[in-house]
């Protein structure tokens, strides 16, 4: 059997547990959205961008309440404004298993090139796999090089396969935010992982949309049993602080917020066994989490705000789930033929947002191909979602 067969069968068989004792990050964890726009380095928002018009905000309208503020000073909330036309693109590339020099990569490339040049996003955010083989710098730098030359800011929530390779996780998401464009901030000691950041999408009204990036980390051993990592409670707790912040500063409403890393949480599990699932897309595979659930969508749940999780990893999913009051989604598999991908052509997921607007739009393009498919209009406490596709 291998690896990857091993550890969905221990997900999928094994109950999952929460495990507080496991959490290897400080304690020392308070934090808010601070006011500052300043980037990690090398990010931009190139004059040349594919999404012309969109502005990553110089610190208006930045959400700030509640003791903490200055905690998270040096990781600093990542702002963007609507385009004047009250328009926002958000591109999700997802497990490109990208190779610098294997023949087997080149259609991944092509695929990002395809998607960007179709789409023309605001921001692309890749949910992790990036890479799949050494070297792993010159392979992270070439799949984002057509994102540098069409000045298109991105930001990734790191996978699995960023460990497995003679860098260190760290090191490559080094690598990473020093290519032009990259948004993400530097890594703290007291938050686990590194790929965790706060992106706001605002108007002249305020903050109207929220993206939390999460790293969901890659494998983990406990109590002798082998699996998937799962995220952390310094990640919540730090999600918790700036969702705290944000919807006081929205006087006391929780805004409009996704949420976006590479493992699929628990939950998802529970979603596509429920023989009352209300589904579009493709559903191949048994999602693969973690055994073990750190209680991260209940406090989703519990402030109000997060209502969409959206991950990559399983590439035979690109499915738009609801269940209860969370939406789960997967990307389409932007990888190529150096990994398994039994549903056809690579492509990209998109999200369209609209100013004022607290729903959103989001569609499946793939690769080579000129119609796009799941066109989906998700707003929390619709009643189903084959109503919001277009009618033929």
């Amino acid at each position: 059997m291998e690896r990857r067969d091993f550890l969905k069968v221990a997900a999928l068989t094994g109950a999952a547990i929460a495990v507080p004792g496991l959490e290897a990050a400080a304690s020392s964890v308070a934090g808010s959205v601070s006011g500052s726009a300043a980037a990690g380095a090398g990010s931009v928002l190139g004059s040349g961008s594919a999404g012309a018009g969109s502005v990553l905000d110089s610190g208006a309208g930045s959400a700030s309440a509640g003791a903490g503020v200055e905690r998270y000073a040096d990781k600093p909330v990542q702002k963007f404004r609507f385009r004047p036309d009250g328009k926002f693109k958000v591109l999700q590339f997802t497990d490109t298993h990208y190779i610098a020099g294997n023949p087997k990569s080149e259609r991944a490339l092509k695929n990002v090139i395809q998607m960007l040049d179709i789409e023309k996003p605001d921001l692309v955010i890749h949910t992790g796999d990036i890479v799949y083989g050494n070297p792993a710098d010159a392979s992270a730098r070439e799949i984002f090089q057509p994102l540098v030359d069409r000045g298109v800011p991105f930001a990734v929530a790191l996978g699995n396969h960023e460990s497995d390779f003679a860098m260190k996780r760290e090191e490559i998401f080094e690598v990473i935010r020093s290519i032009k464009g990259n948004i993400n901030t530097p890594m703290r000691p007291d938050i686990y992982g590194c790929s965790n950041d706060v992106i706001t999408l605002s108007s002249e009204n305020g903050v109207e949309q929220v993206f939390y990036l999460f790293d969901s980390g890659a494998y983990l051993e406990c109590l002798g049993e082998k699996g998937y990592d799962y995220i952390r409670h310094s990640q919540i707790e730090w999600y918790r602080c700036h969702s705290e912040a944000i919807t006081a500063a929205n006087s006391g409403k929780p805004v409009s917020s996704l949420a976006f890393f590479h493992i699929p949480v628990r939950e998802f599990c529970d979603a596509v066994r429920d023989t009352h699932r209300d589904m579009v897309g493709v559903f191949c595979e048994e999602p693969c989490p973690s055994r073990y659930n750190s209680g991260l969508v209940a406090n989703f749940l519990e402030k109000g705000d997060v209502h969409s999780i959206i991950c990559g990893h399983d590439h035979d999913n690109d499915f738009v789930l609801k269940h209860g009051n969370m939406f789960y989604l997967y990307g389409r598999f932007s990888g190529c033929d150096n990994e398994y991908n039994n549903i056809g052509p690579s492509g990209a997921r998109i999200f369209e947002f609209t100013k004022g607007q607290p729903s959103y739009r989001t569609y499946i393009r793939k690769y080579g191909q000129d119609t796009i498919e799941q066109d989906l209009h998700l707003t929390r406490g619709m009643s189903h979602l084959l109503a919001t596709l277009p009618k033929m």
